[in-house]
């Protein structure tokens, strides 16, 4: 009797043993609980999507908000490195406004006094920086759930529709945001949408990459090329003057690559005092033509880089200067000031109110389309 009652609590523990290793979480490369990353919004359930290529990079991707999670790759030493900020769960984006890796809509960037005038119409939108339009408003895309679907490992593509009258702009707007995992450790982001009245778009990745993979360092090593002659110089609510200015003999000039903590505190400099560092757009001198380099970002000490590809006229380069210590990202790392640097590809900032700046304007019966690409490299 004692014998079966000994087999008996045996088997018990064993059985115990096995369930508790069963559901044991299956984490991605850089360390996420896809579980973890799984709810439902207002009736929609947000994911994380994984891709990956025969390098065995890998890229992280939620529904929520279109955002890169993590991009996972090898540096020069072989060690596994995660280089983009983030959070590792759903209930952090829920609870912290952020725009960390997110696909920022309708528009990108800053419209002056949250307004704007279309076809002799006024339409005033939602204020969320001062008295602009921040990146959409309040509620801009990054705070939508996407509809997902993996085509492949490598490859996803999220859809949204965004009402007409959604944060106050014009037009039923369908938009598809299709990530791909090229074989040459490139993030192909492309961006389409269709509109059944005239509105206004202006779409980007708001990825903050640190390329040393330890938010702990912040940017001042990291080697920044940009590919532009000119920028557009802002006001103290950071809206462009709608002058196109030289970089020439500034510290704007990014021409001959330099480290980003070079120049970041010349405030003798007006700009970047007004920045409080780098947070302005940069035009380019690609002129929509995929194909040409238009910035690149370094870190010596892992050899990693990230190439920037667009067929967008300008570049928003932005330094983390507004990242204050208050937030806890993934793996419960605190992100400080110039924690990373934001390669944001797109059109002028405020350009429905500067007429003079690439039309940003979209008719029914046209497509917007729009790409990035991001191409990370490794140099020994």
């Amino acid at each position: 009797m004692k014998k079966n009652i000994f087999l008996a609590f045996f088997m018990a523990i064993a059985v115990c043993a096995c369930n508790q290793q069963e559901t044991k979480p299956v984490l991605t490369q850089s360390g996420l609980d896809p579980q973890k990353f799984e709810t439902n919004i207002d009736g929609k359930q947000t994911h994380l999507y994984t891709l990956t290529n025969k390098n065995n990079m890998e890229v992280c991707i939620t529904n929520f908000g279109g955002r890169i999670v993590s991009v996972n790759l090898a540096d020069k030493n072989g060690v596994d490195r995660d280089v983009v900020l983030a959070f590792d769960n759903i209930d952090d984006y829920l609870n912290n406004a952020s725009d960390f890796g997110a696909s920022i809509g309708r528009y990108a960037n800053r419209i002056a006094g949250a307004q704007f005038t279309l076809n002799d119409q006024v339409f005033q939108l939602n204020a969320n920086d001062g008295d602009n339009c921040l990146h959409g408003g309040p509620q801009g895309w990054q705070y939508k759930v996407f509809d997902g679907k993996q085509l492949s490992d490598n490859k996803v593509q999220l859809s949204l529709l965004s009402p007409d009258g959604d944060m106050k702009f014009p037009g039923n707007v369908q938009v598809q945001v299709t990530f791909t995992l090229t074989d040459d450790n490139a993030i192909d982001i492309q961006y389409s949408a269709t509109t059944d009245k005239t509105t206004v778009i202006n779409m980007t990745n708001h990825s903050y990459f640190n390329l040393s993979g330890d938010p702990l360092k912040d940017n001042s090593d990291h080697v920044l090329y940009i590919n532009a002659d000119n920028y557009t110089p802002v006001n103290a609510k950071l809206i462009p003057l709608g002058s196109i200015d030289s970089v020439k003999d500034t510290p704007m000039d990014f021409t001959t690559a330099k480290p980003i903590g070079q120049d970041i505190n010349q405030t003798d400099f007006e700009q970047v005092k007004l920045g409080n560092g780098f947070d302005h757009n940069w035009v380019l001198n690609t002129q929509g033509d995929v194909t040409q380099l238009a910035a690149k970002a370094t870190c010596p000490a892992t050899g990693i880089s990230v190439e920037v590809y667009t067929n967008e006229p300008g570049i928003q380069v932005y330094t983390g200067n507004f990242l204050n210590g208050k937030v806890k990202g993934k793996h419960g790392i605190v992100y400080n000031r110039r924690a990373a640097v934001c390669l944001e590809t797109q059109h002028y900032p405020d350009s429905p109110n500067q007429p003079q700046f690439p039309s940003v304007v979209l008719e029914p019966g046209q497509t917007y389309h729009s790409q990035c690409i991001y191409k990370f490299t490794v140099e020994k």
